[in-house]
């Protein structure tokens, strides 16, 4: 909201202030506009279960923390880039959920709690959370952080809000497809025409090509909760509808449902056009 305000609606602040926040990460370049508002942003990552944040504010380790491969569950390499688990231990933890011991059960493995976040250690030691296990892409047996699609998205001057999901593919499994909603100079037209394979052209400059979506969605507004979350489950449904409906366009014809009907032509003859059942 402070963003999309005018600028003739802005003050300066007399000092600056201290924002601390939590839930998904925040696109890099969202923060860097905010900052330049003149607020300084920590950005903390913890959860219920844990009581308390599990990283301080240096992303430095606290206590029992620990990024491990999810089917062995031993600890990745501390090299910044192969991808683990999340994982908590500790008197922090909760004992389990209320009256659900198949939950409380699947949260634990050999004594860590299992955060569902993925991510990588640094050799310093730094953790680096790369996304919810749930929403990282798996394109060809490559790993796609929905997060760092989303990154290079909210750079380009048009994106207003993105978000990345998984669009089964019948080659690679799953390939990338961004929802966007556009700033307001351009979602009404007036800043210029918005060209969807400019925009994927963009990522594909901006990031490995494999990592950049293949569909783009333009909505108005994307779906959220009452705390300003965007609503992932929604999308992925949603892409999961285009793929069926891409699907159903590129099966061959002789494979197709038709039915035949006969239109008058230009010159007195008549000729057949098939009409595909949607």
């Amino acid at each position: 909201m402070l963003l999309d305000a005018a600028e003739s609606d802005r003050r300066p602040l007399a000092n600056v202030v201290e924002v601390l926040t939590g839930g998904a990460p925040p696109p890099a370049a969202l923060l860097e506009s905010i900052e330049r508002l003149g607020f300084r942003v920590t950005h903390a990552y913890g959860l219920t279960e844990a009581t308390g944040p599990a990283l301080g504010i240096s992303a430095l380790c606290l206590g029992d923390v620990d990024v491990k491969h999810a089917d062995t569950m031993r600890s990745v390499p501390r090299d910044g880039a192969t991808l683990g688990e999340i994982v908590l231990r500790g008197s922090s933890i909760m004992k389990g959920y209320y009256k659900n011991e198949a939950d409380t059960a699947a949260a634990f493995r050999d004594g860590w709690f299992l955060t569902g976040d993925v991510g990588v250690i640094h050799p310093d030691g730094y953790v680096e959370i790369k996304d919810r296990s749930k929403d990282v892409i798996i394109s060809g047996g490559e790993n796609i952080s929905s997060v760092e699609v989303e990154a290079v998205l909210y750079r380009h001057p048009m994106v207003r809000e993105a978000a990345v999901v998984a669009m089964p593919h019948p080659r690679w499994g799953e390939t990338p497809c961004a929802f966007l909603a556009l700033k307001k100079e351009y979602a009404n037209g007036g800043g210029g025409v918005v060209e969807e394979d400019d925009i994927i052209s963009y990522c594909r400059d901006n990031m490995p090509k494999f990592m950049a979506p293949r569909k783009l969605v333009f909505l108005e507004e994307l779906p959220k909760t009452s705390t300003g979350k965007i609503q992932k489950f929604v999308l992925r449904e949603e892409a999961r509808t285009l793929q069926s409906i891409d699907e159903r366009m590129r099966t061959p014809p002789q494979a197709r449902p038709w039915r035949r009907q006969r239109r008058k032509g230009g010159q007195g003859g008549w000729r057949q056009q098939l009409r595909w059942k949607q």
